[in-house]
């Protein structure tokens, strides 16, 4: 058994070291995971705990439970353009590729739309920062996205107020200035037509359809930590996936 930190509770405690193996590989798509039972025994907790560390691992989209069987890894459904973003930022301290290039928009304080405090966890205080960019390459925009940041991450993090490029990527320089560090991300996707303001700043035809990708960072304490809202155009992106078919 691992040696985690002990102000963790002991259900995420369970659940970051089943999340940690996925993620390096030791447990595969189809892989069955530990029941409660062998959780309970292997971890010295209740049944509930090691039910509520298997949910946790569900919430987060890792495993799913089969009736009458078990708890199983999932085909891991991601937003690759994210994650190739991120693994570059850490590999090389830059985000984007040769050739590529962000142009911030906007930058600040504003008041959270209902969506994005909800992502947040805002309550009493909506005010969050964003960072609304348009990322081009040779040949033209290519997403335009904007990240949103909780009250405390702004004032701890005040590049993200100034329309400026943040040459490692936002979520390095913030993980740096907060000491909390991205642990996993979650996505929803949707297509719809494309707005007047994305029209014009992704240089669309008028009611030209759009892939729209919610993407939720969260540290590792399960905690929100950024939430981006990106606007894909058409006929530039393909998202591809494979998969058993056993």
């Amino acid at each position: 058994m691992p040696q985690i930190e002990e102000a963790q509770p002991k259900y995420l405690q369970i659940a970051h070291y089943i999340r940690d193996q996925i993620l390096r590989g030791d447990l595969r798509p189809g892989d069955e995971v530990p029941s409660e039972r062998q959780l309970a025994a292997d971890w010295k907790v209740s049944r509930p705990t090691a039910a509520r560390s298997l949910e946790a691992l569900s919430h987060q989209g890792l495993v799913e439970k089969r009736q009458g069987s078990g708890t199983y890894v999932r085909s891991l459904e991601v937003n690759r353009r994210a994650r190739e973003l991120y693994g570059r930022a850490r590999q090389t301290g830059k985000i984007y590729t040769p050739g590529e290039y962000a142009v911030i928009t906007s930058a600040g304080w504003l008041e959270a739309p209902d969506h994005v405090a909800e992502a947040l966890g805002l309550v009493k205080d909506r005010r969050a920062v964003h960072r609304r960019r348009v990322t081009n390459n040779q040949d033209g925009p290519i997403t335009l996205s904007t990240s949103w940041f909780a009250p405390d991450v702004g004032q701890r993090a005040p590049k993200l107020l100034e329309p400026e490029r943040i040459q490692e990527g936002t979520l390095l320089y913030v993980e740096n200035m907060t000491g909390r560090q991205g642990s996993y991300a979650e996505d929803r996707m949707c297509a719809r037509a494309a707005t007047e303001e994305e029209t014009e700043d992704l240089q669309l035809a008028a009611r030209s359809a759009v892939l729209i990708v919610h993407h939720v960072v969260f540290d590792l304490q399960d905690r929100p930590l950024e939430f981006a809202e990106a606007t894909y155009p058409p006929h530039r992106w393909a998202f591809e996936q494979g998969y058993p078919l056993t």
